[in-house]
């Protein structure tokens, strides 16, 4: 990353901006001094911006209102033209949503009052349009209709009517009163404990007969009308949203040059611009300013990325191909910081081959494979992938990233079951597709990684070890290798003193588990107790060098990292297991009723491997992420300091105006 100086001339300012804009490589950084102070704008400039500023609310709004995704890129009107095209598509979507908004109010109005108002209307028999008297309905639960009656007595001795019917599980009725009594049978309503009925909205003044009509025909045509009206904003998306998006861009644009504007220092006829540029989109900086000449001057230096200044460069990565793709697993996290290190090619290697460990089966790789391709299909199209109970709203970028990312779990998925002989569990196995290899039973193809079978057990707990000693040693090499390359001396001998101690106990184990018991470790002649002793005084060197103490207790939570790793066997065994017992029920349903057993073990057998998937799947998937980003990630010093995004200033308005 380079760092960069611009001088130019103040009254040059928005043409350079532009011109810096239409690059689009360079991050600019706020610039203040004493001396220096931001841009002061005329009155006709911060007039146009608050304009513009507006206007990009109004835009923003609408684009919202309308959920609009991804569209294409159609030319943006001319700028005379941007406020009136904004009003004419803001205003009509609007007006088509809050009609949507209504309609959608009373539907459910109408649900929960329809039977209720119809049953009072026909109780009241117009009497609530009379001039003399007063009718209330009210709802009351059905054993509580003497009390209410005892109330009215109480209260108007015979001076009302009242007539009670079943209405949505309660009973609705109507209390029929001369209006100079209309305030006390109210009151005695609540003491009954009725409550009076009143309708909200433009139903509050209808007689209950109009009111009970009006309900009846939102009913029947309400939901006709809200489809209408999805249809028109379907309309307004697919015809005037590229529009709208485009005129969002462009003045989105305008907005982002006055705030680039914002940034730069300035003096009286001058002004000062600094920022950031990758060092392989420096000629398209020095082309952007070229027309300028001696107008701009700008000088260029290498980005520091010592300690205590590394963490104000932006940082872009450089993946390119399979690792490009799965930067999606680390996108919730801030970028590393600069001079430090990108773990993106290190989480997309483990990650789908962990997955793929755990799942280990033909069967459920396909159709993992299956919903890879189909995200990507939809990101090909330009579909979102839209989850609305769950909020999720997946842009066709992150789509096709994701479809990416789930083809290669599927892929190692694949792979690991035809080593474990595994297709929806134990099935290709009674087909004897596969088979163990112990000469008891025959089949094609052996099955070379039988992990159900009790004596391979301990192998596999052994592989998953292992896969936890590569990556947690690994964590603790880069962190060597990070603390010496920024000189940071004591965090360097923590680093190299814990990379000695679990060396030192991985050896241990070894020992301990060959020869059976502690006192093996006291064997000089061992060269693997003379390995384990050189790394045990490394750790002790590292705890005095470094002056952290602490580590002769960390060393031990960092023992149990490695044992974390067991969860890929733990996981993985309980997976296969379940998948197993699914397979084997449905096959011995068949083995005992033959043809009938056959289509009922397929359903049982279909039903347990849907239930293991629907209640494991999260767990399958967080595992191996949790691996990778705790036991891993934590020994890098990933998480300690975390650097900026590379946000360079540029266009969104990718097609010129009209």
């Amino acid at each position: 990353m380079k760092q960069v100086l611009l001088v130019g001339r103040k009254r040059d300012a928005q043409r350079l901006m532009t011109a810096l804009q239409g690059a689009g490589v360079l991050h600019i950084d706020p610039l203040r001094s004493d001396e220096l102070k931001g841009e002061a704008f005329t009155a006709q400039e911060a007039e146009q911006r608050r304009q513009l500023e507006q206007l990009l609310a109004r835009a923003e709004s609408a684009i919202q209102e309308l959920r609009l995704g991804e569209t294409v890129q159609v030319p943006v009107p001319a700028e005379d033209q941007w406020e009136t095209r904004l009003e004419v598509i803001a205003s009509r979507a609007n007006r088509l949503i809050a009609r949507r908004n209504d309609l959608q109010s009373e539907l459910e109005l109408a649900r929960a009052y329809a039977d209720t108002v119809r049953v009072v209307g026909r109780l009241a028999a117009g009497l609530d349009r009379s001039p003399r008297f007063a009718v209330l309905p009210f709802t009351a639960p059905a054993e509580d209709l003497s009390r209410l009656r005892a109330a009215l007595t109480e209260a108007l001795g015979e001076r009302y009517a009242f007539e009670a019917a079943p209405a949505g599980g309660n009973q609705a009725g109507v209390v029929a009163v001369l209006r100079s009594d209309r305030d006390t049978a109210r009151a005695a309503l609540v003491r009954g404990g009725a409550g009076e009925l009143r309708l909200p909205g433009r139903f509050e003044g209808m007689s209950l007969e109009e009111a009970a009509s009006a309900l009846n025909a939102v009913l029947t045509g309400a939901s006709a009308e809200l489809e209408g009206i999805e249809r028109e904003l379907y309309q307004v998306r697919s015809q005037l949203g590229p529009e709208l998006r485009a005129l969002r861009d462009a003045i989105a644009d305008r907005v982002a040059l006055f705030q680039a504007r914002d940034m730069a220092a300035s003096g009286q006829y001058g002004l000062a611009l600094q920022g950031y540029v990758p060092a392989d989109r420096l000629l398209e900086l020095e082309n952007a300013l070229r027309p300028f000449a001696d107008d701009v001057v700008f000088e260029v230096r290498d980005a520091s990325d010592d300690h205590h200044h590394a963490a104000q460069v932006p940082v872009t990565l450089r993946n390119k191909g399979y690792f490009k793709r799965m930067e999606l697993l680390l996108g919730m996290f801030p970028p590393p910081k600069y001079g430090t290190f990108d773990p993106t090619p290190i989480i997309g290697a483990f990650f789908p081959f962990f997955f793929g460990f755990i799942i280990a089966d033909i069967a459920y790789g396909l159709l993992l494979l299956w919903l890879g391709i189909t995200f990507a299909n939809m990101a090909r199209a330009n579909k979102p992938l839209i989850i609305g109970f769950m909020g999720f709203n997946i842009a066709p970028p992150a789509l096709s990233d994701l479809g990416y990312i789930i083809k290669w779990m599927a892929g190692w998925s694949i792979l690991w079951g035809f080593l474990t002989g595994e297709f929806f569990g134990t099935f290709l196995e009674h087909l004897h597709v596969f088979y163990i290899n112990d000469g008891e039973h025959s089949g094609l193809i052996p099955i070379l990684f039988p992990r159900l079978e009790t004596e391979f057990v301990n192998t596999v707990l052994v592989i998953s070890l292992a896969f936890g000693i590569i990556q947690v040693l690994w964590g603790w090499f880069i962190r060597v290798q990070l603390t010496m390359k920024h000189n940071e001396t004591k965090h360097m001998w923590e680093a190299i003193g814990m990379l000695g101690g679990l060396i030192g106990l991985i050896l241990m184990s070894i020992t301990f588990l060959q020869a059976g018991g502690f006192g093996a470790l006291a064997d000089v002649s061992n060269p693997v107790n003379w390995a384990m002793y050189v790394a045990f005084a490394v750790f002790l060197l590292g705890v005095v060098l470094s002056g952290v103490p602490m580590m002769l207790m960390e060393i031990i939570s960092n023992g149990g990292n490695l044992l974390s790793y067991s969860r890929l066997f733990a996981v993985g065994l309980a997976s296969a297991v379940l998948a197993k017992l699914a397979s084997d029920a449905g096959w011995s349903l068949y083995e005992q009723l033959g043809i009938i057993g056959a289509v009922l073990g397929l359903i049982v057998g279909l039903l347990i491997h849907v239930l293991a998937v629907a209640f494991t799947i999260i767990g399958h998937v967080l595992q191996p992420l949790r691996l990778n980003y705790v036991e891993f990630l934590t020994k890098t010093g990933f998480y300690d300091e975390s650097g900026r995004r590379y946000t360079p200033f540029r266009r969104l308005s990718a097609v010129e105006t009209k």
